[in-house]
Formats: C-alpha cells, structure tokens, sequence
C-alpha cells in the first residue's frame, strides 16, 4: 500500500478486511496525453504482486468508474472484477491478472467509444443519425491512440506485466462493447482477447435504427471483411441479455456471428457468443457472467 513518485496512491480493496490479501488498487488521477481529456486510472494488482517477480497478464476495462467500487459507480453497481478474478484463480481456472479500469468521459462518452471507421463508411442518413446523439466530433481513434500509445507503455513500464497480445485483453460493454471490438479489430499487434458485453452493435439509437437495419448489417459486415482478419491465436467473446436495451441486439449479434463464421472463425475456438434470458443491460447482470468471460478469454 505505498505511493510512489511516479504519483500512485494505494487504495484500500472494496469491501475486505483488513487483514486479507486481495489484491490492491492502485489511484492514477489522470494520465498524460494528448489524444483525449486525461482519465481517471484505476489499477487491480493482484495479491502477492509486490511479494514476487511474477509477470502478468494485462485486462483493460472501458467505463472504469462502473469496474471497482460501488460509489463511484453512476449506478452503485459495478462489475467487481477484481472479486471475480480473486475466485477464477483460487479455482484454479486463470492465472491472475492485473485489471486496468480507465473511466469514461461522462457526456462525452459516445462519441469517445465510437467505431470512426464504420462511421466513415456510413450513409449520410446513417451518420445524420450519429450526429444526433454524439454533439461533437467523434474521438474513438483518439481513444485507441491513448490506450496504445500512452496508457499500454506507461503499465508496461510500471508493473510486472506480460505485454505481448495473447496476454492483453480489453472489456468493454454497451457502446465501450463497441470500442473493445474497435480495439480488437483495428489493433491485433496490442489486443489478443476481448469481451463485447451487450454491445451496441446498432451504433445510433434503435428507435432511429429500427428492430434490424440490412444497411448497418452490411456496414458491419464490410467492415469485419475488410479488417478483422484471420483469427491468429485471438479470441472474441460476444454476449447479450433479452431484457431492457438487450432486447434489441439478438438479430444484430446473430448476423455478427455468421459474419466471424464466413471469415474463418470457429465457435467456441476463436469466439464465443452467449445469450441471457432475462438478463437485462446493467452491470449487475454483467458482472454474473463476467467469471464466464474471463474464464473462456484467459483459459
């Protein structure tokens, strides 16, 4: 639990007692750079970190206020990932990992978390509709430069990890759902694993989009064609609940699926796609089925 020069604050672990090893968070308030507002930086070490040489798997979280801690949550609901990697390992089901939360930028957080690829490639009626809801200029590129130029490199220089894409993982769910994949596609040499949590797969507002637009079917399906490319060892879960906002996604993750199927990627080798019945869009239901994402991704 000591602060170093480098401006880490230790943070006591959610909900544990004192006495227990659970880990221990590490505080960066906000990391340098130039390619979006500096965020808000939470770091999981897991128990016995500072004890060995051991080097570490690497998972970064969208949405990091919603990952840890109940009040800071918008919700007070959070993933609690870190409780779900303390029980894969005493399973013996992963090797731990070291959790890396970055926090969204509130109001601006669409347009952070958006695809600007399949943006690019939209119809002007398509791009009218995200124009709408994002106010401002999309910054999802900017938002990967981050991740990969500025916050990668500084964990990577800081703690024991394991860098190379097979041990890096990115999670994200709703529209950080969407920027995961971004990442996943556009960044195979950082990402090897990533989980798409309920993601937003129709990118503007479904009320706009309808049950099932063929035109953002076919975006998307160009899109994986033209970049996702050969499975390489990397592994893609996808999932969804039926309920709230997840009762608009099952034609769009169906399509996604027979999209990674036509490109060569095997079910349940190369990717997963899981539906929840019941299961609605909030961080309660993904924190049920995150211990199944992790164990499939880290396996």
């Amino acid at each position: 639990m000591v602060a170093s020069a480098a401006g880490l604050v230790a943070l006591p672990a959610a909900g544990a007692p004192a006495a227990a090893d659970r880990g221990r968070f590490v505080d960066w308030p906000a990391v340098a750079t130039a390619a979006i507002v500096p965020p808000h930086v939470t770091i999981w070490l897991p128990p016995g970190y500072a004890r060995g040489r051991q080097r570490y798997g690497v998972v970064y979280m969208n949405d990091g206020q919603n990952v840890f801690f109940p009040d800071r949550s918008g919700y007070a609901k959070v993933w609690a990932a870190d409780r779900a990697v303390l029980a894969l390992v005493a399973a013996r089901r992963i090797d731990p990992v070291i959790i890396v939360a970055v926090d969204h930028p509130g109001d601006a957080r669409y347009r952070q978390y958006f695809p600007q690829r399949l943006y690019d490639m939209a119809t002007p009626a398509r791009r009218a509709q995200i124009d709408r809801l994002a106010k401002g200029p999309l910054t999802g590129d900017a938002y990967l430069r981050f991740l990969t130029q500025d916050l990668k490199p500084r964990v990577d220089r800081t703690f024991r990890t394991r860098p190379d894409p097979a041990h890096t993982a990115i999670i994200g769910s709703s529209m950080g759902g969407l920027i995961a994949c971004y990442a996943f596609v556009e960044r195979p040499d950082v990402f090897g694993r990533a989980a798409c949590v309920s993601t937003h797969w129709p990118l503007a507002d479904p009320t706009d989009v309808g049950p099932f637009a063929p035109d953002v079917a076919a975006l998307w399906s160009t899109y994986l064609t033209q970049h996702l490319g050969r499975p390489a060892g990397r592994r893609l879960w996808m999932d969804h609940g039926t309920a709230t906002l997840d009762a608009e996604y099952p034609p769009w993750q169906r399509a996604i699926d027979a999209d990674l199927v036509r490109l060569g990627w095997r079910r349940e080798r190369d990717f997963a796609s899981h539906s929840y019945a019941g299961a609605a869009h909030e961080e309660n239901a993904w924190a049920a089925r995150l211990p199944a994402m992790l164990a499939w991704l880290l396996a």
